[in-house]
């Protein structure tokens, strides 16, 4: 996102100033950004949400004339941005859970389900890990939280589900390794992973190889990067659905620097309540019934190195 909005800023004359938090979850770092953005006179923000406590900060910028931009994660309630540039987040936890299915052809499946969080509710957490269940064939049970699904059943094609684990990783290696150490503590048999981004995903292969697992457990994954999809051509990540971040962050400052020049203000995609920057799944092996592409034709879009 940095690079690419960087690129395109320069290449449109305008000024763009970048500001991080220092994990997932990290909102101090963003409000102050945010206030910094307001006292300079900012025309518009930028910002993927770490969570519902930069809202106030938000309102206070809409409040101050700046157009404000969500990228990759839309804000609980949406409305706190102007527009949100994602991935249908939904869609791309389907694709993994549609393949995962596919996969398995009714064998027993045993989900360790390795989420963002466990104390606070970030769209992107409830929409990947929604989709993955719905992929399979699960109902998530309760629109607006993670675990509430049937914990046994029958998945997609027929098989039995048993949902070993829901375990938070703040999207970090660390955690997602964690994560899985205490989800075969409570159950060997885990047989699929879902990560809800690749460092979970990381982690998650790390703990399974320590224990010796890694011929009999595949993780899924989802964001799309160039070393994620590597992953996918090594087997570290059965598929990876893939995301479009640069594209996001153009869109996004595009939109904010016509809008300052006098330009009209931009719409979401038809029937969606965010402009919808497309997703796909990468998978080194093609199953019947499930749209994938290979990680070399994956790299042509992917980001980082």
């Amino acid at each position: 996102m940095k690079n690419d909005a960087e690129a395109a800023a320069a290449a449109n004359g305008v000024k763009l100033t970048v500001a991080a938090g220092t994990t997932d979850g990290d909102t101090q770092t963003q409000i102050t950004a945010i206030d910094n953005a307001i006292s300079e006179g900012d025309k518009g923000i930028l910002i993927t949400t770490n969570g519902n406590a930069v809202n106030a900060a938000l309102d206070q910028a809409k409040k101050a004339g700046l157009f404000v931009v969500a990228l990759d994660t839309a804000p609980t309630p949406p409305t706190v941005a102007d527009i949100t540039y994602a991935t249908d987040n939904t869609a791309a936890g389907k694709l993994d859970g549609q393949y995962a299915a596919a996969m398995l052809g009714g064998k027993p499946a045993v989900i360790a389900m390795l989420d963002l969080f466990n104390n606070q509710v970030v769209s992107v957490d409830i929409d990947r890990d929604h989709g993955f269940l719905e992929g399979m064939g699960i109902n998530p049970g309760n629109p607006n939280e993670n675990g509430q699904e049937a914990k046994t059943g029958t998945y997609t094609g027929g098989g039995k589900y048993t949902i070993a684990c829901h375990q938070p990783t703040t999207g970090a290696i660390d955690g997602g390794r964690t994560a899985m150490e205490d989800c075969l503590s409570a159950n060997p048999d885990i047989n699929i992973v879902y990560a809800i981004n690749e460092p979970a995903a990381e982690g998650a292969y790390d703990a399974i190889r320590a224990a010796g697992k890694t011929g009999s457990i595949k993780v899924f994954a989802i964001d799309g990067s160039c070393a994620g999809l590597k992953l996918v051509s090594s087997g570290e990540f059965e598929a990876d659905a893939v995301q479009y971040p640069g594209k996001m962050a153009v869109l996004g400052m595009q939109a904010i620097a016509k809008l300052a020049r006098g330009g009209t203000k931009p719409t979401t995609s038809s029937g969606l309540s965010f402009f919808n920057t497309g997703t796909a799944l990468v998978a080194d092996k093609s199953l019947s019934g499930v749209t994938s592409e290979t990680p070399t034709a994956g790299a042509t879009a992917c980001w980082g190195s």
